[in-house]
Parts: C-alpha cells; structure tokens; sequence
C-alpha cells in the first residue's frame, strides 16, 4: 500500500510502459474542468446581465410612472384653466350643445 502511494504521487502512472491509457484520461478530465469553468463563467456573467436589466427595467419603470403622474396633472381641468387663463382665453359659460344632422339617405 505504501508503495503505491509513493508511486503515485513521483508520478511513475505517467511514464510506465501503460501509460498511455493514464494520459488519456487525464486529458479528458482536464479537457472536462476547463468545460466546466467556463460554464461556470458563463452563467455568472449571465446572472450579472440579468440582475442589470433588471435594475434598468425598475429604472425605466418609474420613469414612466412619474411621466404618467405629470401627465395626469396637467390633462386636470384645473390646470388646464389655470394656463389658458394667461393667455386671456376663459371658460365658456354656456354649455356646449350637440347637433345632429339627419342624412336624406336613411
């Protein structure tokens, strides 16, 4: 047992006769750990995007409602008055009427 632990680790599996076989198992698991890195890498530079947008979508969505709040106040019949009364325009004091015009086609 003690004689192949030193075996192992001076790494005569490596230049024996049968080698070989060890070779290619070696390549294949590192060529599987830099697989797996560079997945790994990638899903974290996904995350990161995500959690980006996200912050970018929270941002544009409070834009938009502070954009719709403003545009609330100023469609307000209040405010609508308070501005055309400076430019000497005022309410009308009659109400307006509909007029309905009867087509000769019916």
């Amino acid at each position: 047992m003690k004689k192949n632990i030193y075996s192992i680790l001076r790494g005569k599996f490596l230049i024996s006769d049968d080698s070989f076989k060890n070779w290619r198992i070696i390549i294949f698991i590192s060529f599987l750990a830099i697989i797996m890195i560079a997945s790994s890498h990638s899903a974290d530079k996904k995350v990161h995007e995500i959690a980006r947008l996200t912050n970018e979508v929270k941002e544009l969505r409070s834009a938009f409602v502070d954009g719709r709040s403003k545009l609330m106040r100023l469609k307000m019949e209040s405010s609508i008055i308070n501005k055309v009364a400076k430019k000497g325009i005022q309410i009308s004091e009659i109400p307006p009427t509909k007029i309905r015009v009867k087509s000769n086609q019916e």
